[in-house]
Protein backbone atom coordinates (compact mmCIF):
# COMPACT_ATOMS: atom_id res chain seq x y z
CA UNK A 1 0.00 0.00 0.00
CA UNK A 2 1.56 3.17 -0.95
CA UNK A 3 0.66 6.54 1.62
CA UNK A 4 0.07 9.96 0.55
CA UNK A 5 3.16 11.61 0.56
CA UNK A 6 3.29 15.58 1.96
CA UNK A 7 5.27 17.58 4.09
CA UNK A 8 4.31 18.22 8.22
CA UNK A 9 5.14 21.71 7.90
CA UNK A 10 3.11 23.80 5.40
CA UNK A 11 3.07 27.47 4.43
CA UNK A 12 -0.08 27.40 2.39
CA UNK A 13 -4.07 26.70 3.83
CA UNK A 14 -4.55 22.63 4.00
CA UNK A 15 -7.65 20.55 5.24
CA UNK A 16 -8.27 16.72 6.01
CA UNK A 17 -8.30 15.84 2.58
CA UNK A 18 -4.36 15.93 2.40
CA UNK A 19 -4.65 12.46 4.81
CA UNK A 20 -4.96 9.05 3.41
CA UNK A 21 -8.33 8.14 3.44
CA UNK A 22 -9.46 5.45 5.76
CA UNK A 23 -10.77 2.82 3.14
CA UNK A 24 -6.88 2.33 2.96
CA UNK A 25 -6.76 0.74 6.18
CA UNK A 26 -9.34 -2.00 6.61
CA UNK A 27 -8.91 -3.18 10.21
CA UNK A 28 -9.67 0.09 11.26
CA UNK A 29 -12.89 1.22 13.00
CA UNK A 30 -12.03 4.37 14.76
CA UNK A 31 -10.75 8.06 13.67
CA UNK A 32 -9.72 10.79 15.88
CA UNK A 33 -9.72 13.94 14.38
CA UNK A 34 -8.29 17.33 15.72
CA UNK A 35 -8.56 20.31 13.64
CA UNK A 36 -6.96 23.70 15.62
CA UNK A 37 -8.05 26.62 14.64
CA UNK A 38 -6.91 30.65 15.69
CA UNK A 39 -9.49 31.80 17.76
CA UNK A 40 -9.72 35.80 18.35
CA UNK A 41 -8.89 36.08 22.06
CA UNK A 42 -5.86 35.03 24.28
CA UNK A 43 -5.74 35.62 28.22
CA UNK A 44 -7.85 38.40 27.73
CA UNK A 45 -6.69 40.22 24.94
CA UNK A 46 -8.48 40.35 21.45
CA UNK A 47 -6.39 38.43 19.28
CA UNK A 48 -6.55 40.22 15.35
CA UNK A 49 -4.12 37.58 13.72
CA UNK A 50 -0.86 35.16 14.65
CA UNK A 51 1.85 33.91 12.79
CA UNK A 52 3.41 30.67 13.12
CA UNK A 53 7.44 30.22 12.19
CA UNK A 54 9.33 27.64 12.21
CA UNK A 55 12.59 25.12 12.03
CA UNK A 56 11.50 23.26 9.10
CA UNK A 57 14.08 20.82 8.88
CA UNK A 58 14.41 20.05 12.33
CA UNK A 59 10.22 20.32 12.59
CA UNK A 60 9.72 17.93 9.59
CA UNK A 61 11.72 15.37 11.64
CA UNK A 62 10.24 16.02 15.08
CA UNK A 63 6.68 15.38 13.29
CA UNK A 64 7.43 12.18 11.18
CA UNK A 65 9.68 10.81 14.70
CA UNK A 66 6.17 11.67 16.80
CA UNK A 67 4.10 9.61 14.37
CA UNK A 68 5.87 6.43 14.64
CA UNK A 69 6.43 6.67 18.39
CA UNK A 70 2.85 7.32 18.93
CA UNK A 71 1.65 4.38 15.92
CA UNK A 72 3.53 2.04 18.08
CA UNK A 73 2.90 2.97 21.45
CA UNK A 74 -1.17 2.89 20.80
CA UNK A 75 -0.94 0.31 18.33
CA UNK A 76 -3.07 2.36 16.02
CA UNK A 77 -2.48 2.39 12.03
CA UNK A 78 -2.44 5.43 11.23
CA UNK A 79 -1.37 9.49 12.65
CA UNK A 80 -0.42 12.44 10.77
CA UNK A 81 -0.21 15.61 12.16
CA UNK A 82 0.72 19.04 9.84
CA UNK A 83 1.16 21.56 11.11
CA UNK A 84 0.91 25.81 9.27
CA UNK A 85 3.51 28.06 9.27
CA UNK A 86 2.84 32.19 8.03
CA UNK A 87 0.82 34.66 8.59
CA UNK A 88 -2.76 33.20 9.49
CA UNK A 89 -6.37 34.85 10.12
CA UNK A 90 -9.15 34.49 12.55
CA UNK A 91 -10.71 30.97 11.77
CA UNK A 92 -7.63 29.56 9.86
CA UNK A 93 -6.41 26.25 10.13
CA UNK A 94 -3.60 25.87 12.24
CA UNK A 95 -3.06 22.26 13.53
CA UNK A 96 -4.77 19.19 11.80
CA UNK A 97 -4.07 15.47 13.61
CA UNK A 98 -5.45 11.99 12.57
CA UNK A 99 -5.17 8.41 13.87
CA UNK A 100 -7.05 5.78 12.26
CA UNK A 101 -7.20 2.87 14.98
CA UNK A 102 -9.39 -0.73 15.77
CA UNK A 103 -11.51 0.99 18.11
CA UNK A 104 -11.98 4.86 19.24
CA UNK A 105 -10.19 4.63 22.07
CA UNK A 106 -7.04 4.27 20.66
CA UNK A 107 -7.75 6.75 18.14
CA UNK A 108 -8.82 9.45 20.43
CA UNK A 109 -5.34 8.92 22.75
CA UNK A 110 -3.13 8.30 19.40
CA UNK A 111 -4.59 12.19 17.88
CA UNK A 112 -4.51 13.85 21.59
CA UNK A 113 -0.65 12.89 22.42
CA UNK A 114 0.26 13.76 18.81
CA UNK A 115 -1.04 17.25 19.42
CA UNK A 116 0.28 17.41 23.04
CA UNK A 117 3.95 16.37 21.43
CA UNK A 118 4.03 18.51 18.95
CA UNK A 119 2.48 21.50 20.44
CA UNK A 120 5.53 20.84 23.33
CA UNK A 121 8.24 19.24 21.74
CA UNK A 122 8.71 20.53 17.71
CA UNK A 123 10.36 24.14 16.61
CA UNK A 124 7.19 25.51 16.07
CA UNK A 125 6.88 29.76 17.41
CA UNK A 126 3.81 31.42 17.57
CA UNK A 127 3.25 35.27 17.38
CA UNK A 128 0.24 36.94 18.60
CA UNK A 129 -1.23 40.28 16.52
CA UNK A 130 -3.73 42.15 18.92
CA UNK A 131 -6.00 44.90 18.65
CA UNK A 132 -4.41 47.26 19.75
CA UNK A 133 -1.27 47.10 17.63
CA UNK A 134 1.08 45.07 19.92
CA UNK A 135 2.33 41.51 19.53
CA UNK A 136 4.33 39.19 21.25
CA UNK A 137 5.58 35.18 21.38
CA UNK A 138 3.45 32.57 23.12
CA UNK A 139 4.17 29.61 24.53
CA UNK A 140 2.63 26.86 23.50
CA UNK A 141 -0.55 25.50 25.15
CA UNK A 142 -0.88 22.05 26.37
CA UNK A 143 -4.38 20.37 25.55
CA UNK A 144 -4.61 18.62 29.08
CA UNK A 145 -4.23 19.11 32.40
CA UNK A 146 -5.03 16.22 33.90
CA UNK A 147 -2.43 13.56 32.96
CA UNK A 148 -0.19 12.13 35.57
CA UNK A 149 3.38 12.71 35.35
CA UNK A 150 4.30 9.48 37.44
CA UNK A 151 2.07 7.42 34.80
CA UNK A 152 3.93 8.29 31.95
CA UNK A 153 7.11 7.99 33.40
CA UNK A 154 7.71 11.90 33.19
CA UNK A 155 9.60 13.63 36.15
CA UNK A 156 7.59 16.27 38.77
CA UNK A 157 9.58 19.24 36.71
CA UNK A 158 8.95 17.91 33.24
CA UNK A 159 4.96 17.68 34.74
CA UNK A 160 4.95 21.49 35.45
CA UNK A 161 6.61 22.37 32.46
CA UNK A 162 3.93 20.65 30.70
CA UNK A 163 1.26 22.76 32.30
CA UNK A 164 -0.44 25.38 30.18
CA UNK A 165 1.65 28.49 30.97
CA UNK A 166 2.37 31.69 29.03
CA UNK A 167 5.62 33.17 29.28
CA UNK A 168 5.94 36.00 26.71
CA UNK A 169 9.28 37.34 26.13
CA UNK A 170 9.67 40.98 26.77
CA UNK A 171 11.24 42.15 23.48
CA UNK A 172 10.94 40.90 19.71
CA UNK A 173 15.04 40.41 19.66
CA UNK A 174 15.34 38.51 22.60
CA UNK A 175 12.63 36.02 21.08
CA UNK A 176 14.78 35.81 17.30
CA UNK A 177 17.82 35.71 19.35
CA UNK A 178 16.55 32.68 20.68
CA UNK A 179 15.03 30.75 17.49
CA UNK A 180 18.44 31.42 15.99
CA UNK A 181 20.16 29.69 18.96
CA UNK A 182 17.47 26.92 18.84
CA UNK A 183 18.03 26.91 15.60
CA UNK A 184 21.57 26.22 15.42
CA UNK A 185 20.79 23.79 18.32
CA UNK A 186 18.67 21.92 16.74
CA UNK A 187 21.12 21.51 13.49
CA UNK A 188 22.99 19.22 15.07
CA UNK A 189 19.56 16.79 15.05
CA UNK A 190 19.97 16.60 11.64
Amino acid sequence: MELKTFSRIQNNAFGPDIFDDIHSFPECGGIGIFVGTIRNHHEGRAVKALKYTSYAPVAEKMIRQIEQEIQHKHGVSYVRVVHRIGALDIGDTAIIAMAYAPHRREAFAACEEAVERVKHEVPVWKEEFYMDGSSQYVEGCCIRKDIDAHSHGHSHTHHHDQQCRHEHAADDHLVQKTIQQNANIYQWHL
